[in-house]
């Protein structure tokens, strides 16, 4: 199984970057980006790529004792920001500090679990909006991106998401997401 760990926004907060999503794919040379689905807006934390069956239950147990390490904490979505011409995000604010442990908890837990987690870069919170194959002008997107600011919201737990990817073959197909478990935040 393709596996990460992440936060999900609630329904709210997706639902008022819809709105400026929305704003964004009618911007000239937006149509040249594959935007992402709503329902599969998250903020990976940990990402194991493919992880064997049998390390789920450590995996899980692992997970869990992060969750319960990390007490519950503000965030909202904010501004936006781009890696390289290729793809935009939106950005987060609030308890940046508690995301960021809660992330190294979510790679560490992995790690432990036996899992070989090949990628570590340095943490950098974002939600994934559009990707392009070919270097693209992000500039109005960006300028529109920011002035975002949405509502807070208390982040209260940590998923463990299954990634399937697109239908191959299939015009506009997306990844295909599903939380595989969640554990509350801040309950030892």
């Amino acid at each position: 199984m393709r596996l990460f760990a992440a936060v999900l926004p609630p329904v709210e907060a997706v639902a008022e970057l819809g709105v400026t999503v929305d704003r964004l794919r009618k911007l000239p040379g937006s149509d040249g980006l594959r935007w992402t689905g709503r329902a599969g807006w998250h903020l990976t934390l940990a990402f194991m790529g493919e992880v064997d069956e049998g390390l789920l239950p450590e995996l899980r147990v692992r997970l869990a004792r992060a969750a319960g390490r990390t007490a519950p904490f503000p965030l909202r979505i904010r501004g936006g920001g781009h890696f390289g011409h290729r793809a935009l995000w939106a950005g987060v604010a609030g308890g940046l500090d508690e995301l960021r442990l809660l992330a190294e908890r979510s790679d560490a837990a992995a790690r432990r679990a036996g899992v070989a987690m090949t990628e570590h870069r340095r943490y950098l919170a974002h939600l994934t909006l559009a990707r392009s194959r070919a270097e693209t002008d992000l500039g109005p997107c960006l300028a529109e991106l920011s002035g975002f600011e949405g509502t807070p919201w208390e982040v209260t737990e940590l998923a463990l998401i299954r990634s399937d990817p697109p239908v191959p073959g299939v015009p506009g197909a997306q990844p295909r997401y599903g939380t595989v478990d969640s554990w509350p935040l801040g309950r030892s």
